[in-house]
């Protein structure tokens, strides 16, 4: 159902059973896949690709140009997979030449007045709660929660199954499947509550806490940590993608406990 009182460009595309409700406004050059709501007062500009059955709240602004000063019109877009709801006042802007694109994956929830800037990389299942502000090129891996208020400077990766503390201020990576909190951000533990609740078994859990003690408990820097991880642990598909987590981080990781 579109309201008589939205404002679609002959140029929008909407799939079936979409429904628009009015004084939003869709520009052209959108496409928007079936079964997905847009209430009230939402704009989304050019370039914006939103997926099946998502949900787009009040006061949401999608796909408007970067605030970035190298943008400099390139074409680029916003891409929302399949069952992502998007709460009041959410701001999400396109890319630029960095990766002509801020993408946003499925089954995702961004909560009210959340802000993802140019070049974003989100995953799946990624839940970001109110007023979690997104610098630009951002990477956030499936499963990843960020409480209230999370700040992230650009560039930084956070890695799947992580979980961040309300009022953070993310300067450098999160290793997967770690808990962040504290002033300056520090190692908080193992995310096990929610890495369990997502299927994985006790001996999984296990794996991961003996390599976090490793790293950040029992050596005294993330080098020797690294060290005796490759050392004591067995090579195991997590084993592997934490250390090549920890080993591409160009920013690098969250210090230890203090």
């Amino acid at each position: 159902m579109i309201s008589k009182f939205a404002q679609i460009d002959p140029g929008a595309q909407l799939g079936a059973n979409v429904i628009v409700d009015s004084f939003s406004t869709i520009f052209e050059d959108v496409i928007i896949g079936e079964g997905t709501r847009i209430h009230p007062n939402v704009t989304i500009y050019p370039g914006t690709r939103i997926g099946k059955n998502c949900e787009i709240f009040p006061g949401a602004v999608i796909g408007v140009i970067p605030q970035d000063l190298k943008f400099n019109g390139e074409y680029t877009t916003v891409e929302i997979g399949d069952n992502t709801k998007i709460r009041e006042c959410v701001t999400i802007h396109r890319g630029t030449n960095d990766k002509l694109c801020t993408k946003i994956g499925s089954n995702c929830l961004l909560m009210t007045y959340v802000h993802v800037a140019h070049d974003c990389q989100i995953g799946n299942n990624v839940i970001l709660a109110s007023y979690v502000g997104l610098s630009g090129h951002v990477i956030i891996d499936d499963y990843a929660i960020l409480e209230g208020t999370v700040v992230a400077q650009q560039f930084v990766h956070i890695g799947a199954h992580a979980f961040i503390g309300g009022a953070s201020l993310v300067r450098k990576d999160i290793p997967p499947y770690i808990k962040a909190a504290r002033e300056p951000l520090t190692y908080a533990g193992v995310n096990a509550i929610g890495i369990r609740r997502r299927g994985f078994s006790d001996e999984q859990v296990r794996e991961i806490e003996d390599i976090y003690r490793l790293l950040y408990v029992l050596n005294s820097n993330i080098s020797k940590g690294l060290e005796s991880i490759k050392e004591t642990i067995p090579e195991s598909e997590i084993r592997n993608g934490i250390l090549n987590f920890i080993e591409t981080s160009d920013k690098g990781i969250i210090r230890g406990l203090i």
